[in-house]
């Protein structure tokens, strides 16, 4: 898919976005609570994937994208008495 057809379906997409938020103030409350429910999941669906990217990023690199080797495990060897 091309940018300028992707750019069209993004925009498609928008404005009957907000033209079921322009008929929502008429709508049933099946048709408001269906709505609410999908925009939950929508809005859910982004933290969760900005909560596991960022917990990635962080488990693996600092904030400025080099690895943090101070974070590195150790293997601890048990001490022998001689």
């Amino acid at each position: 898919m091309s940018s300028e057809g992707f750019l069209k379906e993004m925009q498609t997409i928008g404005e009957k976005f907000l033209l079921k938020l322009q008929k929502l103030p008429k709508a049933d409350p099946v048709e408001i609570v269906s709505f609410c429910v999908v925009l939950l999941f929508i809005v859910t669906v982004l933290v969760l994937m900005i909560i596991a990217c960022s917990c990635c990023c962080y488990s693996c690199c600092g904030c400025d994208g080099r690895p943090d080797h101070r974070r590195r495990k150790i293997q601890v060897r048990p001490v022998v008495h001689s």
